[in-house]
């Protein structure tokens, strides 16, 4: 079983891309079946490349220094949030979003309407839907909803 101490919130930065990169692929792979293999192989280049140079970064780490889960931020807004499939339920996912919303003020995310428990966390966690859109970000027909406490 995978553990953390204290769930210590600490930014990240270009050294651990290739981490980060491999953590979003296990979580989509995990909770975006919605996606094909195709998509995700579209993805994958724009997030390493792109997606994680335009946020800012924090992840929460084991014991042993992997990263269990990561969370990336810009303009009071979540942008991105994944963890190891085997460390949810655990209280990372929870841990990072507290984080982000206690001492990065975020008020809003964005999350795929086909990412059920997504949505329901982010529900749990006090976010309400405020907006809808059909098309994903590149335009891809992934509904996603905007969110916001």
């Amino acid at each position: 079983m995978t553990t953390t101490t204290h769930n210590q919130v600490e930014q990240v930065g270009p050294d651990d891309y290739e981490e980060i990169v491999e953590v979003w692929e296990a979580s989509v792979r995990a909770t975006h079946d919605f996606l094909t293999e195709e998509d995700i192989q579209y993805f994958r280049p724009l997030i390493r490349n792109e997606y994680l140079q335009a946020v800012d970064l924090y992840c929460i780490r084991n014991e042993q220094g992997r990263i269990e889960g990561f969370l990336g931020t810009a303009d009071y807004k979540v942008e991105m949030l994944f963890l190891r499939p085997e460390t949810r339920g655990k209280g990372i996912g929870k841990a990072l979003l507290l984080y982000a919303i206690h001492n990065l003020s975020i008020t809003k995310v964005d999350v795929n309407e086909q990412n059920r428990q997504a949505v329901g966390f982010y529900e749990h966690m006090g976010f309400r839907v405020v907006g809808r859109s059909e098309l994903d970000g590149t335009g891809k027909p992934y509904p996603i909803l905007y969110m916001g406490l």
